[in-house]
Protein backbone atom coordinates (compact mmCIF):
# COMPACT_ATOMS: atom_id res chain seq x y z
CA UNK A 1 0.00 0.00 0.00
CA UNK A 2 0.99 3.42 -0.61
CA UNK A 3 1.28 6.24 1.84
CA UNK A 4 -1.81 7.75 0.40
CA UNK A 5 -3.92 4.62 0.81
CA UNK A 6 -2.63 4.14 4.37
CA UNK A 7 -3.39 7.71 5.14
CA UNK A 8 -6.81 7.34 3.60
CA UNK A 9 -7.48 4.12 5.59
CA UNK A 10 -6.28 5.72 8.82
CA UNK A 11 -8.58 8.67 8.18
CA UNK A 12 -11.54 6.35 7.70
CA UNK A 13 -10.69 4.46 10.91
CA UNK A 14 -10.29 7.79 12.71
CA UNK A 15 -13.66 8.98 11.40
CA UNK A 16 -15.32 5.72 12.52
CA UNK A 17 -13.66 6.04 15.91
CA UNK A 18 -14.81 9.67 16.24
CA UNK A 19 -18.37 8.74 15.14
CA UNK A 20 -18.44 5.77 17.57
CA UNK A 21 -17.05 7.90 20.42
CA UNK A 22 -19.46 10.77 19.70
CA UNK A 23 -22.41 8.42 19.41
CA UNK A 24 -21.85 5.91 22.20
CA UNK A 25 -19.08 7.03 24.56
CA UNK A 26 -19.42 10.82 24.73
CA UNK A 27 -23.16 11.07 25.68
CA UNK A 28 -22.81 9.04 28.91
CA UNK A 29 -19.66 10.98 29.84
CA UNK A 30 -21.36 14.30 29.07
CA UNK A 31 -24.42 13.17 30.97
CA UNK A 32 -22.27 12.19 33.97
CA UNK A 33 -20.44 15.51 33.78
CA UNK A 34 -23.74 17.43 33.57
CA UNK A 35 -25.13 15.47 36.52
CA UNK A 36 -21.97 16.14 38.49
CA UNK A 37 -22.15 19.86 37.62
CA UNK A 38 -25.82 20.01 38.62
CA UNK A 39 -25.05 18.21 41.92
CA UNK A 40 -22.24 20.66 42.60
CA UNK A 41 -24.55 23.56 41.76
CA UNK A 42 -27.28 22.14 44.00
CA UNK A 43 -24.73 21.56 46.77
CA UNK A 44 -23.48 25.15 46.48
CA UNK A 45 -27.06 26.42 46.50
CA UNK A 46 -27.87 24.25 49.51
CA UNK A 47 -24.72 25.47 51.26
CA UNK A 48 -25.68 29.08 50.54
CA UNK A 49 -29.21 28.42 51.74
CA UNK A 50 -27.87 26.71 54.88
CA UNK A 51 -25.51 29.65 55.42
CA UNK A 52 -28.45 32.06 55.14
CA UNK A 53 -30.56 29.91 57.47
CA UNK A 54 -27.66 29.69 59.94
CA UNK A 55 -27.31 33.45 59.87
CA UNK A 56 -31.05 33.85 60.45
CA UNK A 57 -30.94 31.26 63.24
CA UNK A 58 -27.99 33.09 64.84
CA UNK A 59 -29.94 36.33 64.64
CA UNK A 60 -32.97 34.66 66.27
CA UNK A 61 -30.76 33.13 68.97
CA UNK A 62 -29.14 36.51 69.64
CA UNK A 63 -32.58 38.14 69.81
CA UNK A 64 -33.79 35.45 72.24
CA UNK A 65 -30.65 35.89 74.34
CA UNK A 66 -31.19 39.64 74.47
CA UNK A 67 -34.83 39.10 75.35
CA UNK A 68 -33.85 36.63 78.07
CA UNK A 69 -31.23 39.02 79.43
CA UNK A 70 -33.77 41.82 79.52
CA UNK A 71 -36.31 39.55 81.21
CA UNK A 72 -33.75 38.42 83.79
CA UNK A 73 -32.76 42.02 84.44
CA UNK A 74 -36.42 42.98 84.86
CA UNK A 75 -37.00 40.07 87.23
CA UNK A 76 -33.93 40.99 89.25
CA UNK A 77 -35.07 44.59 89.47
CA UNK A 78 -38.56 43.43 90.51
CA UNK A 79 -37.08 41.13 93.14
CA UNK A 80 -34.90 43.98 94.38
CA UNK A 81 -37.94 46.25 94.66
CA UNK A 82 -39.90 43.55 96.47
CA UNK A 83 -37.02 42.92 98.86
CA UNK A 84 -36.72 46.66 99.54
CA UNK A 85 -40.48 46.84 100.17
CA UNK A 86 -40.30 43.88 102.52
CA UNK A 87 -37.39 45.48 104.38
CA UNK A 88 -39.29 48.73 104.71
CA UNK A 89 -42.39 46.89 105.96
CA UNK A 90 -40.30 44.95 108.46
CA UNK A 91 -38.72 48.18 109.66
CA UNK A 92 -42.15 49.77 110.05
CA UNK A 93 -43.46 46.75 111.97
CA UNK A 94 -40.36 46.74 114.17
CA UNK A 95 -40.76 50.46 114.80
CA UNK A 96 -44.43 49.99 115.71
CA UNK A 97 -43.55 47.09 117.99
CA UNK A 98 -40.78 49.11 119.62
CA UNK A 99 -43.21 51.99 120.18
CA UNK A 100 -45.70 49.57 121.77
CA UNK A 101 -42.99 48.10 124.00
CA UNK A 102 -41.81 51.57 125.04
CA UNK A 103 -45.40 52.67 125.74
CA UNK A 104 -46.03 49.52 127.79
CA UNK A 105 -42.79 50.06 129.70
CA UNK A 106 -43.71 53.69 130.39
CA UNK A 107 -47.18 52.67 131.56
CA UNK A 108 -45.67 49.99 133.76
CA UNK A 109 -43.11 52.45 135.14
CA UNK A 110 -45.87 55.00 135.74
CA UNK A 111 -47.95 52.40 137.58
CA UNK A 112 -44.90 51.37 139.60
CA UNK A 113 -44.17 55.01 140.47
CA UNK A 114 -47.78 55.48 141.52
CA UNK A 115 -47.63 52.32 143.60
CA UNK A 116 -44.35 53.40 145.23
CA UNK A 117 -45.79 56.85 145.99
CA UNK A 118 -48.80 55.24 147.62
CA UNK A 119 -46.55 52.98 149.69
CA UNK A 120 -44.38 55.96 150.60
CA UNK A 121 -47.45 57.95 151.65
CA UNK A 122 -48.63 55.05 153.82
CA UNK A 123 -45.19 54.75 155.38
CA UNK A 124 -44.90 58.52 155.95
CA UNK A 125 -48.37 58.53 157.53
CA UNK A 126 -47.37 55.61 159.71
CA UNK A 127 -44.16 57.38 160.69
CA UNK A 128 -46.10 60.56 161.43
CA UNK A 129 -48.49 58.62 163.65
CA UNK A 130 -45.57 56.97 165.47
CA UNK A 131 -43.89 60.32 165.84
CA UNK A 132 -47.05 61.85 167.22
CA UNK A 133 -47.45 58.85 169.50
CA UNK A 134 -44.00 59.30 170.87
CA UNK A 135 -44.59 62.99 171.34
CA UNK A 136 -47.85 62.47 173.16
CA UNK A 137 -46.56 59.39 174.95
CA UNK A 138 -49.66 57.58 174.30
CA UNK A 139 -50.91 55.33 171.55
CA UNK A 140 -53.05 56.88 168.88
CA UNK A 141 -55.87 54.67 167.60
CA UNK A 142 -55.48 54.44 163.79
CA UNK A 143 -59.11 53.34 163.32
CA UNK A 144 -60.47 56.32 165.20
CA UNK A 145 -58.31 58.80 163.37
CA UNK A 146 -58.76 57.37 159.85
CA UNK A 147 -60.02 60.72 158.53
CA UNK A 148 -56.98 62.45 159.90
CA UNK A 149 -54.70 59.81 158.34
CA UNK A 150 -56.44 60.08 154.95
CA UNK A 151 -56.01 63.85 155.06
CA UNK A 152 -52.30 63.41 155.80
CA UNK A 153 -51.98 61.02 152.86
CA UNK A 154 -53.54 63.53 150.47
CA UNK A 155 -51.34 66.33 151.75
CA UNK A 156 -48.21 64.26 151.26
Amino acid sequence: MSINATLFAQMIVLAILVWFTMSFVWPPIAKALDERASKITEGLAAAEKAKTELSAANDRVEAELNKSRDEVAARLADAERRAQTMIEEAKARASDEAAKIVAAARAEASAEVHKVREALRDEVASLAVKGAEQILRREVNAGAHADLLAQLKTEL
